[in-house]
């Protein structure tokens, strides 16, 4: 079970692929589900599917999604494109230091979070059940959360391991 459940989100401002900035503290006040994402991860490509036509279901109750880029491998032109070719909307921020990557402790991306609306963290995760063994899904870790939190509930399984691409970390001095 990931640490960071019933604790609030560490905080963070980083600039976006596309030139803004993003803010967590700024989305306080609403759900946010937040994403440490990869321009080049097939597992994040698959995710990314489920999350546009989430967003589009999730945003008239006040869910936001928000990504966080940390691959060292991955620079800003090649994450907005990436971006742009899978008609992603919602903003991913440049984590060029893996500062943000550490404070969350990601070693594997896709890796979700589910923060409320006051910041506490209530879900860290997978986006489902699928692995590499069983690629279909047979539970939707993330989508149950998102429910539970809309209706108020405890979150069923607030802890799952995330499934998908070694983040490679870069070495701390």
């Amino acid at each position: 079970m990931s640490d960071l459940i019933d604790r609030f989100a560490p905080d963070f401002t980083l600039p976006t692929a596309n030139g803004g900035r993003l803010s967590l503290s700024e989305l306080r006040g609403q759900p946010v589900v937040l994403v440490f994402w990869s321009a080049t991860c097939a597992w994040s490509r698959r995710a990314d599917v489920l999350l546009i036509y989430r967003q589009l279901k999730w945003a008239p109750r006040g869910i936001r999604i928000a990504a966080v880029a940390s691959h060292p491998d991955e620079p800003a032109r090649q994450i907005l494109l990436e971006a742009e070719s899978r008609s992603l909307k919602f903003p991913i921020a440049l984590d060029n230091t893996q500062s943000v990557a550490r404070s969350y402790r990601i070693e594997t991306v896709p890796h979700f979070f589910l923060i409320d609306a006051v910041g506490m963290v209530r879900y860290s995760g997978a986006v489902d059940d699928a692995t590499p063994e069983e690629t279909r899904p047979t539970r939707l870790f993330l989508d149950d959360a998102v429910s539970a939190l809309i209706e108020g509930l405890p979150v069923p399984v607030p802890s799952t391991s995330p499934v998908g691409c070694p983040l490679p970390l870069l070495k701390t001095g």
